[in-house]
Parts: structure tokens; sequence; C-alpha cells
């Protein structure tokens, strides 16, 4: 892991929280559940909908940052004769939520939780969400379980999906599967998911799909305060993220073959964005071989030199625009993610994101040769404006506590100078990533795109979130 990391100054943690608490009430973040949903998840968590296939034999694993009481996913993988099956269970949460319902209904106005530094803000109950519908290893769990077996190169050869009981057998993170690959003691499912994870990559370039390898500005608690941090992932988290993907994708064309469901779509780039990045390319001296689409460019980029992490930030023009398509009848004309480069669905994250819940409702009937619940069908219409309204807010949410921490972290250091990488540039000025603190903020002047600079800090304000700085 590569971070850059400073820690809040002393005293600073009660503002910072005064802070969040403002953030919380500015974008209207809902408090705590009403006593009705409250009541109704602590019956539910306690008599599920019964059924599902007894599968608890399978030694399944979850994958998760240190700390997650949330657990969406649970794999377990195997090698059979030249190829792979990928068993790959989510959570259930249609076993204790039912459509139009009171955790429904609040769980509509919610959207999808939104993650604070002083505490999240779930989309269910967390007797749900963090206790009986949560993988927790060692507890039998009901599960969405998608079972999609893989050719020896990791193409898709068939995939079923279905209700299951199931049970993890441990909850591991990132850093630790990350070194037992990297010291060659991975073994089993560790080290398939190494292996599987590098196939699917390699298909996705090929394909022409992208992920930007970007850091992430991130503001952790501490030691009793808040640390911000550069974090750039893990391949074990590119590993992991494929297997989503790949449930993602087969989700997907399910839906589009039986004509309903929801997809989540993001449309090519515009020519005149594409030509744009091009040429931001060749200032920065960044290779784009004829040919070569941009996810095959930036799959080799170094997110730690300068002149690649400007040309990374420039490049995220290029994956704007990304929303639901709900169809029932023909498909809609964008089927497709254009970062994922096929069509694709979100039904992985149940616990947190309203739409996979209903995504996965459509997938289990579609698979069984059933009729989609109507209460189910009725909802589709209304998902892809419910979670657009969602993502906005909580990337509101996240962009103001970064800024909140930036500014407090830096109010006593006006006039003071710092190493700093342009990551944008107009004739306006542009945006600058400082090496330390962990900032990312707007800088007035001349700026030379790609390039390292001295620049001076002219403006900190906690009460507005404003961080500016000056060049030269």
């Amino acid at each position: 892991m590569s971070t850059t990391m400073i820690r809040v100054p002393a005293g600073v943690p009660a503002r910072l929280e005064d802070g969040f608490g403002r953030i919380r009430r500015e974008l209207k973040l809902p408090d705590a559940f009403p006593a009705k949903v409250a009541e109704e998840a602590a019956w539910v968590a306690r008599v599920p909908r019964p059924g599902g296939e007894d599968l608890t034999e399978l030694p399944f694993v979850t994958l998760d940052p240190p700390g997650s009481m949330d657990l969406d996913q649970a794999f377990h993988l195997e090698r059979l004769r030249g190829g792979y099956r990928v068993w790959y269970a989510i959570a259930d949460v249609g076993a204790f939520v039912r459509p139009d319902g009171v955790i429904d209904a609040e769980a509509r106005g919610r959207g999808a939780t939104v993650y604070l530094p002083d505490g999240n803000v779930p989309l269910h109950p967390p007797v749900l969400s963090e206790g009986a519908a949560s993988l927790l290893p060692g507890a039998e769990r009901p599960a969405v379980l998608w079972r999609i077996d893989l050719d020896g190169d990791g193409r898709t050869v068939g995939a079923d999906v279905l209700r299951a009981r199931v049970r993890s057998r441990e909850r591991l993170d990132y850093d630790y599967v990350q070194a037992a690959v990297e010291t060659g003691t991975a073994d089993g499912p560790i080290a398939l998911l190494a292996e599987i994870g590098r196939l699917r990559l390699a298909l996705e370039r090929e394909r022409g799909g992208v992920t930007l390898p970007t850091p992430e500005q991130q503001l952790v608690p501490d030691d009793g305060g808040y640390r911000l941090a550069y974090r750039l992932p893990l391949p074990a988290e590119a590993w992991n993220a494929q297997l989503s993907l790949l449930a993602g994708m087969a989700a997907a064309q399910l839906m589009l073959e039986a004509e309903i469901g929801l997809l989540r779509v993001l449309p090519a780039p515009r020519p005149a964005d594409l030509d744009r990045v091009r040429r931001v390319a060749q200032a920065l001296e960044v290779p784009w071989p004829d040919g070569a689409g941009y996810g095959a460019v930036v799959h080799d980029l170094d997110a730690k030199l300068p002149r690649h992490a400007a040309f990374l930030h420039e490049a995220r023009v290029l994956l704007r625009g990304a929303g639901y398509a709900a169809f029932d009848g023909a498909p809609p004309k964008l089927a497709e993610h254009a970062a994922v480069a096929a069509p694709y669905a979100h039904v992985t994250a149940p616990l947190r994101r309203l739409a996979d819940r209903y995504a996965s409702e459509v997938c289990l009937a579609i698979a069984a040769g059933e009729p989609v619940p109507s209460d189910v069908r009725r909802a589709l219409p209304e998902l892809p404006e419910l979670m657009a309204a969602s993502g906005r807010r909580a990337g509101a949410a996240e962009r103001a506590c970064v800024d909140l921490a930036e500014a407090y972290v830096l109010r006593d250091r006006i006039g003071q100078e710092f190493a700093a990488t342009v990551v944008d540039a107009d004739e306006r000025g542009g945006l600058v990533q400082l090496t330390e603190p962990a900032v990312i903020a707007r800088c007035d002047g001349a700026l030379p795109l790609g390039e390292q600079v001295a620049v001076r800090l002219v403006a900190a304000e906690p009460a507005t979130r404003e961080v500016r700085f000056t060049f030269p």
C-alpha cells in the first residue's frame, strides 16, 4: 500500500466532528431509523424467509477492508479440468426486506449507505446490514449465489444463480491476501483469486475496459483523531473487483435475454473529450500507440509519477455520465457500460445499494423460469432516479468531509510553500496535488500541467471548506 499521511492537529477532532454534523444537516442525511423500521428489522432479523439450497459445506471467505461489518460478498473458487468455477455468494437482503414494506420505503429514501469519517448513514438498520443479513464468518446466512464457470483463459462458459444457505469460514483483508500472494504462501482459493483475477484483468484490457489507477484521497479515523491519506489500491483489490464484475456481467446478460431488468450504464466517451485527452497525453509525453484505446493506455501508467498522475486526472472526463437504465420489454438503446466494455448490472452490494436487491430479484426469477414478482416489476422504473439522487448525495458528503479536513489541517499555514504536482490546468488556474499533506485543491496562476511545482497557500477556511493556493 502506498500512502502519504498527516495527523490532524491536536484539538481539531472535536471541531472536525462538529463540521461533519453541519455536513449531515446541509445534505439532509437521515438520522436514526424510525421506530417502525427498527421494530420490523429486529423481527425479520430473527425470522428471514426460509428456503434455499443448503450449501453450507462450501468453504466461503470474505475479503473486505479491516473492521468492515456490512459484508455483502463471499467467494469460493475451484479449479476444474480446463478452467475454473466461481461461487460468489451475495447477502440475500430480499430474504429480510419485502418490496413496499416499511424497511423498503425507508431504503428508497436513503438509496445507498453514505460513509462519513464519524460514522456511516446506513441503507438498512444495522441489525440487518451488520448482523443478520451480513455474511459474517461462522454464521449460516441466506445468500443469492452465483455459480459461474470459466474456461482456461478466464472467459465465462456458463452462469446460474439461485437462493442458498451459506457459511463464511473466514474474514480476510486485502493486505493479508496481497502479502500471501507476494510471499508465495497463498494456496487454495486465495491463490486462485490471484490467478483468476489476472486472467479477468487481461480480458478486460482485451475488450477495451478500463479502471483508472488513481490514488484515492481518504479521511480515516486514527488513534482518537483522523488522518488524510492518499491510497493506491492493491492488486488484491483489483482481483476481488473482477469477481464482482464477473457476476454483474452475468446478471446483465441474463436480464437482456429476458428483456427485463436494471443495468448500470455509461456512454462511450464523446469524440471531443477523447480528442482533448489525446492532446493531454501528447503534451505530457504519455505514450498512446496508434489504434490503442484509452483503456490500454492507462493500464500501464504509474500514478506516483507526476506526468502520469496528471494524465489520469484529466482522463476521468472519459468516465463521466454513469447511470441506471430500467427496462421491461425491448432493451435500452444504451445497454453497455463503457468502462466495463460490456453490459453490466449492480447486483453484488445489496446491503449498501438499493438497486442491487431489485436487480438480484429479477435475476433469481429469470433463472428459476418464473415471472418477475409484480412488486419488483413496478419498482424498476423508479430506481434510476432514486439511485442518481443517492449517488449525488454520497459524493457530496465524501467531498465535503475531505474539504473540511484539508482546511483544518492547513488553516495555520497561510503563506507557506508546498511541493505539489499540477493535475489540472486551464486559463484560470487549476488543481494541484500536494505530496504532503494529502491535499488536492485549487491553485491560481499559469500552471504547467504534469509538472512538480512549489505553490503558496493563500486560503484555508474551515467555515467555508475552501483551500486555495497560488503559483508562482
